[in-house]
């Protein structure tokens, strides 16, 4: 079970580098360096020693020549010696803080040398004996958050996001599936239901061989640190790195009952068994029961179609009402991944991201996608190079000159806009005027009250060229916890004014998430599904969207990029002045 070292784990030692020279006090500069060489390794499309190989990462910007002897490094050896010379500087407890929201470097430089913290378990004892409240600028209320701050962390730390977990499902099911007697295997629990964060990974096995021959062909495998058995058919595999994963055995006659019992919420499965009762089954022992008759099962359409239902998609299994309408026969007809035409929110090299408008496009048309929407980030977000009004009026001369060249593609004109403190969008009407379509972001002043940040919303889809809310909630998954709405209200607006609410689709926001997502669906709002890609690789992150998308109840009617790009960008003007009116 062991693995190569990736792009992400690349990724992730850079950053870790600027973080701790941050804490050091490094020279602004550098710290930036670091961190848009992560952002460009993690954005590669392809493997990181392919990249290297044919030379595209060393072409790649952000990447210079002393990052590139650090990539072979961590590449070559799994890790590098600058990062840890910086740990024997930096106490690592330093960098666990930058992870509280609203603790930046400062704060955390007169926590150390003030007070001497230098790890969470101090900082926390700190906090709670009043010795943080005393600091300068920072007071009772502060050492509250920090408090807040530090239970998330902890219970983050039990939870794992939802594409590394698929990822490593899917490394552990490629190993699972080469075992004799195995026919099948199914990812179930969080991650097949789509959870954006998830507790356990957790894959059944459909073997036509007893569970303990399995178990004796489990313990074979490489990297498997522990076998920890729980009954005659269920063990959990803990490896050497500290992950773990619970395998359960079937066999093919009863693999539905399983499958489906593994997979549900527990609130799905008590309403499921309510409903079997009903219909004169029962659910016992992962298996269905008519009075002492075992039923058999061979995959889960037997199983619900024994108890009058539709199949309920995985991601539905919530018990929110899906059995009722699998019943009725009223299931959605949910979104699928075919049915977007056009990518939206991608940034290119012209502010932060790691590929050009061509570089994307061409991967998005590969893909199978109509059109890409270019929005990079607008002229308030200096550190990501946002594009002043002359840079917006050169990319879209450059958009012009690729959409002649490119055959049955398009590539749209946005911006992210930043929304200002007052709800203002940081364009005049002139400059948005010359767009195909406009997102509208919050990116600053995040600790705003609920009132406020609501107010600041609801202003800015007063403005009739802003077409999407993005990243409605701001919230950064076991980093930062949403900002203060009313949420009722901004559905409201949203659904009157017809500005659409986004699905961001990177894995670190899925921001709105699924339960928020179908509020707005039923307060009547348009919605969006933004990639949110910083480059090539990120352009897949829609499939995260999608999932939070199937998990709201939405069909492709509701999502807006599910137009053709004729019908969006029609869509996008509609609520703008007319010519002379």
């Amino acid at each position: 079970m062991t693995r190569t070292v990736d792009r992400r784990d690349v990724a992730e030692v850079l950053d870790r580098i600027a973080s701790f020279m941050e804490l050091q006090g490094e020279q602004p500069f550098r710290v930036r360096a670091f961190r848009s060489s992560a952002r460009a390794v993690d954005a590669l499309p392809k493997p990181i020693q392919d990249a290297i190989d044919d030379g595209s990462l060393a072409r790649s910007k952000g990447i210079g020549p002393s990052t590139m002897q650090i990539v072979h490094e961590v590449v070559t050896t799994g890790h590098s010696s600058l990062l840890e010379d910086l740990r024997e500087q930096v106490p690592p407890g330093l960098v666990d803080m930058l992870a509280i929201s609203g603790l930046g470097v400062a704060k955390i430089r007169m926590i150390h040398e003030r007070l001497g913290v230098d790890s969470l378990p101090d900082l926390e004892a700190a906090a709670r004996e009043g010795r943080l409240a005393a600091l300068p600028r920072f007071g009772k209320k502060t050492a509250e958050n920090i408090l807040q701050g530090i239970a998330s962390l902890r219970r983050a730390s039990e939870y794992r996001l939802l594409h590394h977990a698929t990822e490593e499902a899917r490394h552990l099911t490629t190993a699972l599936n080469q075992l004799p007697g195995v026919v099948q295997t199914q990812v179930v629990g969080d991650v097949r239901r789509r959870m954006e964060l998830v507790q356990e990974l957790v894959i059944v096995l459909v073997a036509d061989v007893p569970p303990a021959e399995v178990f004796r062909r489990l313990a074979d495998l490489p990297g498997i640190h522990e076998l920890a058995g729980t009954d005659e058919r269920v063990v959990t595999l803990r490896f050497a790195g500290g992950s773990s994963a619970q395998i359960i055995v079937t066999t093919p006659v009863n693999a539905g009952a399983v499958l489906l019992e593994a997979t549900g919420s527990r609130a799905h499965l008590d309403q499921l068994a309510d409903h079997a009762q009903s219909k004169g089954f029962a659910l016992h022992g992962a298996a269905l029961w008519r009075g002492s008759e075992f039923i058999t099962t061979p995959d889960e359409a037997t199983m619900y179609r024994a108890l009058g239902l539709d199949t309920i998609p995985a991601e539905l299994r919530e018990g929110h009402g899906e059995i009722e309408a699998a019943a009725a026969g009223s299931l959605p007809d949910l979104v699928q991944a075919g049915d977007l035409k056009g990518l939206l929110h991608c940034h290119t090299t012209m502010s932060d991201g790691a590929n050009t408008i061509e570089q994307l496009a061409l991967a998005a048309r590969d893909a199978g996608f109509q059109y890409l929407g270019v929005t990079d980030h607008s002229q308030s977000a200096t550190l990501a190079g946002g594009l002043d009004p002359d840079l917006i009026r050169d990319q879209a001369e450059t958009i012009d000159a690729l959409n002649e060249r490119l055959d049955g593609f398009l590539v749209l004109k946005g911006i992210e806009a930043d929304i200002l403190v007052d709800g203002s969008l940081d364009y005049e009407s002139d400059v948005l005027a010359g767009l195909d379509f406009v997102i509208g972001s919050i990116h600053s002043r995040f600790n705003m009250s609920r009132e406020h940040m609501t107010g600041r919303l609801l202003s800015a889809m007063d403005n009739p060229y802003l077409n999407i809310i993005g990243h409605p909630t701001g919230r950064l998954l076991m980093a930062r916890n949403p900002y203060p709405l009313d949420l009722d209200a901004v559905f409201a607006k949203a659904a009157a004014t017809g500005v659409a609410l986004e699905i961001n689709a990177d894995p670190h926001r899925l921001d709105l998430d699924w339960r928020l997502a179908a509020r707005a669906r039923e307060a009547g709002a348009d919605i969006t599904i933004g990639a949110d890609a910083h480059g090539v690789a990120g352009l897949a992150n829609v499939r995260f969207g999608i999932d939070m998308a199937r998990k709201a109840w939405l069909t492709a009617e509701r999502i807006a990029n599910t137009k053709s790009a004729t019908e969006f960008v029609a869509w996008a003007k509609r609520r703008r002045p007319r010519a002379g009116g």
